[in-house]
This record gives C-alpha cells, structure tokens and sequence, in this order.
C-alpha cells in the first residue's frame, strides 16, 4: 500500500548535457500530472507523462525539468550582415563630413570589430538545435530515479498508513461487537415502548399477553394463522425495523475485506473509499434503528472511527 504523498529528485549527465528532474505528488481523486520543462524541451511533455502513468495510478503530480547543456555545440553566435554594412556605411558617410570639415583624413579612426559587437542587435547568440535521442536519453535515465525516490517515499508512508488504519479498524470491531451485545436489548425496548404507547392510549384496555404473542416474529412474517390483528402486525413491523443483525453481519464483512485489502500488494485506494462509505452507510442504519442510549453512544464512537478511517484513506493510492 502505497500514500499519494512523496517526493523524488535526480539528475544525469553525459556528454556535456545535464537533466535535473524533481517530481513530488500529492493527493487527488485520479491521475493529475503538470510538466514544467524548458522550452527547448516540449518534445519531453508527452514522454513524461506516460512514463509516469506507467508507475503512479492516482495523485496530482508535478514534475520539474532543468537542462544544461555545456558542449561547444550547443549555442552559435549571428551576426546581422546587413545591419552591420548599413553601420559601416554610416560610419564612411560621418568620416566623409568630418574631413571635409578640414580634419585630416588620417585622424579619422574606423571602430574596431570589438566596438562593432558592443552595438546592440549586432550580435546575438542562440541555442543549436537538440539532438533530441540524446536529451530523451537522458531526462528519461533522471525520471526513472526521482520517480524511484518518489516510490520509495510513498510506499514507507503507506506502510505508517497501513499500520494507523489497522488500529482505526481493531477499535471499529470492537464497538462493532459491544453493539451486537447490547443489540437483543433493543426490540425490547420497542416492545415496551410501544406497550407505554398503547397504555396511555387506551388506559390499559389491552391484553398484555395478547401483545407479547405479537412479538412471536417468525409466525407474523412466515402468516401462518392468517389472522393477525393491527396490533400484531404493528408489533411486527417495529420488531424487523429495530433488528440490526443484519447491519452487523455487514459491517463485519466490511472490516474483514478492509483489512485484507490493506495487507494485499494491490493499488487498493479507490475500493477502500468504497468500503468506508458502506461502513458509515450500516453503522448509520444502527443509529437510525435504535432507541437504546448506550448503542447511540457506541455509534458515535463508531463514525469517529469511519471518519478518521477516511482521511487515511484519501491519502491512499
């Protein structure tokens, strides 16, 4: 298991050239990578990017590329032709006034080639074309070590993850199993609340053994007799309302798949987001079914639980 959060840097250098690549990621829902790479080198952008896809599957990544390239090849000096004529013709044309001035000739002093580059837009230098096999070469060789450094980072983190939500995990069975306990108290619960209900409404005209028969929930659902009263059939229905068996069998299967996944060696981020959503989904059925202040309580503990679960979990590949 692997965290979203990491950090990797490297660079490479071979014959005169030098790749810088740092990259760090971050949480995000899918797969978001920026490039940030020199002009020369948009060629690079798309090769990163795969590169990448190949060996992270979620988390917003940004990658940074420095390239230095130190060969004598590598950047050419231009000379402007025409501007440079259109100068020294200027220069002939200002000699011709100032001889004629009564200057002699001999004082005029063309400007020397050093003082020709010193006039702006004269001479410019400029980048030579990449040998773009080479570069390619080489920022790949750079990517594949930050993106080791980076992997390494994420899968230390996740095991400090892993580690915190088997702990997150024990404490949610445990609640889990102090509701199961508590869980047989809660239709009878109802049944004497809808006993006080019936009292105040009728001023106990009502047959208390004829209610409890009510409570016999396998012959009201299976309709054996065929005769239940309102009452009967009232008691029956607030019964399977309050029973939460079967939430608690499906928690339990969720905490079991939980902890499997988080022991495998899969990408299991987004089933996990999945599975803490059906773990808040039952323990909020609990709630909702229950009367009985001490499971009320031990659902709170519970969503506290799932919800320190789920931060874990966005950080999770």
């Amino acid at each position: 298991m692997r965290s979203m959060t990491g950090y990797g840097i490297a660079s490479y250098a071979a014959d005169g050239r030098e790749c810088t690549v740092e990259v760090k990621s971050v949480n995000h829902r899918f797969l978001d990578v920026s490039v940030r790479a020199p002009r020369a080198l948009a060629f690079i952008e798309d090769i990163i990017r795969k590169a990448i896809a190949a060996r992270i599957a979620r988390g917003h990544v940004d990658v940074f590329v420095n390239y230095h390239n130190d060969r004598e090849d590598a950047r050419t000096v231009i000379m402007d032709e025409p501007l440079l004529r259109a100068y020294l013709r200027a220069f002939d044309s200002a000699a011709a006034v100032v001889i004629q001035t009564g200057v002699e000739q001999s004082a005029v002093v063309r400007p020397t080639l050093f003082e020709l580059s010193q006039i702006p837009e004269l001479m410019r230098t400029d980048s030579a074309p990449e040998d773009r096999t080479a570069v390619t070469e080489l920022c790949e060789h750079a990517l594949g070590e930050a993106l080791d450094e980076l992997t390494a980072m994420r899968e230390t983190e996740g095991a400090a993850l892993r580690v915190d939500m088997n702990e997150h995990l024990a404490e949610l069975d445990g609640l889990r199993a102090r509701i199961e306990a508590v869980a047989p108290m809660i239709i009878s619960e109802y049944r004497d609340k809808l006993r006080q209900r019936i009292h105040d409404a009728i001023d106990s005209s009502y047959d208390p053994q004829r209610l409890d028969a009510g409570m016999g929930r396998n012959s009201i659902i299976s309709g054996a007799s065929g005769t239940e009263s309102p009452l009967q059939m009232e008691v029956a229905i607030l019964a399977d309302r309050a029973a939460i068996d079967e939430e608690l069998t499906r928690l339990s299967s969720h905490i079991d798949q939980m902890r499997r996944m988080i022991s495998s060696d899969q990408l299991v981020g987004r089933k996990l987001d999945f599975l803490v959503q059906e773990l808040n989904r039952e323990i909020n059925t609990i709630g909702s079914k229950s009367i009985n202040s001490d499971v009320t309580r031990l659902v709170v503990d519970s969503k506290s639980e799932i919800e320190k679960l789920r931060e874990q979990i966005q950080n999770i590949e």
